[in-house]
């Protein structure tokens, strides 16, 4: 059973950061880290995006929980615990100043688009 988990941790974890590598790439020149609020860039609503508003973010959280599958123990849950709760802080943030900067569309998309998946 332990090999089974081993597996699918293993598969989560690649698959993830395949993922986060794709979205970062559909992102094109709107991407980057953190907020920015000097330079205005393209809300990007198509490929991941069009399922989840945050597909980064949610590839990064499934990365870690495959972490805690291959080493399930105190620190790693902790470890995945953290992430999701720093992460739901910086979308929320991030949320807000995209609603600033791009208005009525973000609404639009917010209603129509998840979270996170």
């Amino acid at each position: 059973m332990k090999d089974v988990f081993l597996i699918i941790a293993l598969i989560l974890i690649h698959l993830s950061l395949l993922w986060i590598s794709v979205a970062q790439y559909q992102m094109s020149n709107s991407w980057r880290v953190g907020i920015d609020e000097n330079n205005k860039t393209e809300l990007i609503t198509k490929g991941l995006f069009s399922y989840s508003r945050n597909p980064i973010f949610l590839g990064m959280i499934i990365s870690v929980a495959g972490i805690f599958f291959i080493l399930p123990n105190t620190l790693t849950f902790f470890l995945m615990l953290t992430t999701y709760i720093v992460i739901q802080i910086q979308i929320r943030l991030e949320e807000e100043f995209l609603e600033k900067q791009h208005g009525e569309q973000y609404l639009i998309y917010k209603k129509t688009t998840k979270r996170l998946l």
